[in-house]
């Protein structure tokens, strides 16, 4: 597996990392305890080094399965897991909103060391801005934790470029994690693209598969599961499926001469936006793992993306991702 690095730092991971939070949550069942760490060992022994995951997926359920599922080989990948929600830390229940108080920020840690079974997570992230709290005091605590040896490297999760600014000046900010792929370009017009650039900062776009649309096997009579949030989601409503099609029509063009999956065209036509962006695919199923990881070995030429960019500008993507009222409390 081919490395990049993320931040001025130089944090090294591998090309692709590995998604778990639908190990646990958000897209239907749980999968069962023994098949989702087969899945991540699997990851490991294919060479993917970066593992992410959220004391909100479960709640705290998928930080557990991954501590023991990396515990055999702890050192040798990169865990990135995220804090800012208001969860009970006895019962797992979420008992509010937003919530990124320095002192919640450094109780939330110590649980997640627990549960990762490690005395340090590699790369924290704030999953969500709370607006109730300033960028610089959000910053100020992670830096303690980075200065007790606790956390390695700080990130942000869909913060606002501002946002973004005022942690960075007090804590360099390692790395950015939005959603991005082929149906969710939001980064390259708002400034977020620009300002890691900028400043030098990683990129890891979660959702590169399109919540797995961009795979070619979810079209418009699908079922979703009542518990998968996609089941909410306005983009995945039938008739919005049925015209985004024409995206996946376009992958799966371009997969024909490649001789590649849909999704893998879609992986690597993210590799080749930026060479610090490292996207964090999630699968529940190792031959899926397996053809994620074959798009890290797809070269799309100059011609290829001229190609992709010229047809994708002509399809208009129909839905939202999530109903507003839903987006933040969500831990997506």
């Amino acid at each position: 597996m081919q490395k990049r690095k993320l931040g001025q730092a130089g944090l090294e991971v591998s090309a692709l990392g590995y998604g778990c939070m639908g190990l646990s949550a958000a897209y239907g069942p749980a999968t069962p305890r023994g098949e989702a760490i087969a899945v991540i060992q699997a990851a490991f022994d294919r060479g993917v080094t970066l593992f992410d995951t959220a004391e909100a997926y479960g709640p705290f359920a998928n930080e557990a399965l991954l501590g023991v599922a990396v515990a055999p080989f702890r050192d040798e990948v990169v865990i990135a897991t995220k804090f800012g929600f208001d969860i009970d830390l006895e019962t797992g229940a979420r008992t509010g909103g937003l919530n990124s108080r320095p002192d919640h920020i450094k109780t939330v840690v110590e649980g997640q060391l627990q549960r990762l079974r490690t005395d340090h997570i590699d790369l924290l992230y704030q999953h969500r801005v709370d607006p109730a709290v300033p960028m610089e005091d959000v910053a100020g605590a992670v830096k303690d934790l980075i200065a007790a040896g606790k956390v390695g490297h700080f990130g942000l999760s869909e913060p606002s470029v501002e946002s973004l600014r005022h942690a960075h000046a007090v804590q360099p900010v390692t790395a950015l994690q939005n959603e991005y792929s082929l149906w969710t370009r939001d980064v390259e017009h708002n400034g977020i693209l620009a300002a890691c650039e900028e400043l030098g900062i990683g990129f890891v776009p979660f959702s590169p598969l399109g919540a797995g649309f961009l795979t070619g096997k979810i079209d418009e009579s699908t079922q979703l599961d009542p518990t998968d949030f996609r089941s909410i989601s306005p983009r995945f409503a039938a008739d919005a499926r049925a015209a985004n099609m024409a995206l996946v029509d376009l992958l799966k063009a371009i997969a024909e001469q490649k001789q590649a999956t849909p999704a893998q065209i879609a992986l690597a036509w993210l590799l080749a936006q930026k060479p610090w962006i490292a996207p964090i695919p999630g699968t529940t199923k190792i031959h899926r793992l397996e053809e994620n990881l074959g798009a890290a070995s797809i070269e799309l030429t100059a011609s290829d993306l001229t190609q992709i960019a010229g047809a994708a500008a002509k399809i208009s993507i129909q839905g939202a991702r999530l109903p507003e009222a839903v987006l933040a409390q969500t831990g997506r």
